[in-house]
């Protein structure tokens, strides 16, 4: 055992809540409510259906001990199985949380796997379960940090925050170090290396790979405590990738992580907010929009350009969810699935959209997503947007409340307004030193009631 893999384990497995700051609780809090919001708007949708479907037929337990209830279904399967279908039900809606540097996602794993293993966890109190999920957090950041650092490969998210789920597990299963080391070196080798610019080229319900993600994370845990070994994670124990874990305890990863005003690919984010910064200074309408020109970075220019045919391919657009937002205004799943696919006022906008690469911005991804666009009018002005960074991040958070607001317009329209914000006050109470992670419990397993 490295001494990197020692400092990990004892940061997993012995941090308490309250020797992690009251800060990284609090974003930990937010975050995981703004995960149960897409979570819940995604269950109807046609992948969430699938997994929840797949997960009963193939993915279910034959010991209680080792089963959990699929969120919003109410069906028992695996653990494994029901971390599995909530993450792929939640990858399917883009509107989760991420972290840019390492180009992908971790809360779309970390809410399934906290809800499977919490099942076990009676007296789990609140402080201790954003404990568990700052832990996930915290692991996978690093360990997709490392991968990236050392692969030549562009990998989707499942490839590393499946270690994050199996640190998860083995702080809330009381595992030994040794029996974390050989579950992260399992999660890391059944890691998903799936490519996510093949997904980008041709979107599907693949997504970020992180149903897999969760599904190996959890299952590497259960087989670690059942004495199956698979030690080394290179990404922790490597020397080269030591640097990446220095930190660990003094930069809290959680606190660094976008969240999405949009269920659309964070890339095509800056250039949507260029849109709206140029329309709502100068008071535009869809219908005094001649041209409209954006520069991006690489990434961004690469997603889908056609008019969707899939909500799949909607979520991975640039050209067609910029002008979703110009007729819009807002963009919510009722735009990016159904008959809004085919639009005639959007497909008749997206002609007038002309995308271009720009080295500026280029130089600032992955770090950054920026962009800049030029409106002409109709008139024959030419209005510009300078430099825009995506909203959410670190350049421009959303404040507490626009993150409550966007869970209540995600989630209320499924489970209706008085259960999510009976969801709402459960997962932000679990900062108070008297709340238990049950609070919540009781809200999340039934079915939606239409």
């Amino acid at each position: 055992m490295t001494d990197t893999f020692a400092r990990v384990a004892e940061f997993a497995l012995n941090r308490s809540a309250q020797d992690m700051p009251a800060s990284a609780r609090a974003a930990a809090a937010l975050l995981m409510l703004d995960t149960m919001g897409i979570l819940i708007a995604s269950g109807p949708m046609e992948a969430g259906v699938i997994a929840r479907d797949t997960a009963a037929l193939l993915y279910a337990s034959s010991d209680p001990t080792y089963s959990a209830r699929m969120m919003f279904d109410g069906r028992q399967v695996s653990m494994a199985g029901a971390a599995y279908a909530a993450a792929t039900q939640t990858d399917n809606l883009d509107g989760h949380d991420g972290f840019n540097p390492v180009k992908g996602h971790i809360g779309v794993v970390v809410l399934p796997a906290l809800v499977a293993l919490a099942e076990h966890c009676p007296n789990l109190t609140g402080p201790e379960a954003l404990a568990a999920v700052i832990t996930g957090y915290e692991v996978a950041g690093r360990a997709g940090l490392s991968l990236h650092a050392s692969v030549s490969d562009y990998h989707t998210s499942g490839a590393w925050n499946a270690l994050g789920v199996a640190a998860m597990a083995a702080r809330l299963r009381g595992q030994t170090p040794e029996q974390m080391r050989q579950a992260m070196g399992i999660a890391e080798y059944h890691g998903p290396r799936s490519q996510m610019m093949r997904e980008i080229a041709n979107p599907t319900m693949l997504h970020d790979g992180s149903g897999w993600g969760a599904m190996v994370g959890m299952s590497a845990a259960i087989l670690a405590e059942r004495g199956f070994t698979g030690a080394p994670a290179i990404t922790i124990e490597a020397a080269e990738v030591a640097p990446h874990w220095d930190n660990l305890g003094a930069f809290w990863v959680v606190e660094h992580q976008y969240i999405k005003p949009y269920p659309i690919c964070r890339w095509a984010h800056a250039a949507i907010d260029g849109v709206r910064k140029v329309m709502s200074e100068h008071d535009l309408t869809h219908e005094q929009i001649e041209r409209l020109d954006i520069n991006s970075f690489h990434e961004a220019v690469c997603l889908f350009p056609g008019l969707p045919e899939t909500t799949s391919q909607a979520q991975y657009s640039l050209a067609f969810a910029v002008a979703t937002y110009v007729l819009h205004g807002r963009i919510g799943v009722e735009q990016i699935s159904g008959t809004s696919l085919s639009d005639p006022v959007v497909a008749g906008l997206m002609p007038r959209i002309h995308v271009a690469e720009s080295d500026h911005h280029n130089a600032r991804f992955p770090q950054g997503r920026s962009a800049d666009v030029s409106i002409t009018t109709t008139d024959g002005r030419v209005l510009a947007s300078g430099h825009v960074d995506a909203r959410g991040g670190d350049e421009t958070p959303l404040n507490k409340a626009e993150v409550i607001e966007k869970f209540m317009q995600f989630a209320s329209p499924v489970v209706g307004l008085v259960r999510a914000k009976a969801i709402r006050e459960a997962v932000l109470g679990w900062t108070e030193a008297s709340s238990y992670y049950a609070d919540v419990a009781g809200h999340i397993y039934d079915p939606p009631t239409s």
